[in-house]
């Protein structure tokens, strides 16, 4: 079915997470590439001066350490780490690496999720390639 699918990760969210990935690998064609994505949002300059100066890089590493694991166990599996608001980020990430389809993890609408939008509902909007919504 796909040859080139993103699986955007948020690494605190195990269930979530296999969830989308067990997506991604009935919808895979054989030996399609999928990869785990995650976005890492920038901490805002208000905020910047009340967190230790090596925050970033030690989650950096906490994130790219558990996205070979989760990864290695998927076959012809890959990582990816990115910067940026998560829902233009994982948009254009999928852009730029020619993805066939994006496989996202959602959550029950909130009324927050009406008023502000979430990750899955942007992806869902702005996406080229197709999106498959896993909950």
């Amino acid at each position: 079915m796909y040859s080139n699918i993103l699986v955007p990760v948020v690494v605190d969210e195990e269930a979530k997470t296999h969830t989308a990935i067990k997506a991604a690998i009935a919808m895979a064609d054989p030996g399609a590439r999928i990869t785990l994505l995650h976005v890492l949002e920038t901490i805002p300059v208000y905020v910047s001066d009340y967190v230790p100066a090596d925050y970033m890089l030690t989650a950096r590493e906490s994130v790219v350490k558990r996205l070979d694991d989760l990864a290695s166990e998927i076959p012809n599996g890959h990582a990816a780490i990115a910067d940026g608001r998560p829902g233009p980020r994982i948009t254009r990430w999928a852009d730029e690496n020619g993805i066939d389809c994006i496989v996202i993890a959602s959550h029950q609408p909130a009324l927050s999720d009406i008023l502000l939008g979430s990750v899955a509902g942007h992806v869902v909007r702005h996406a080229k390639s197709a999106v498959h919504v896993v909950r």
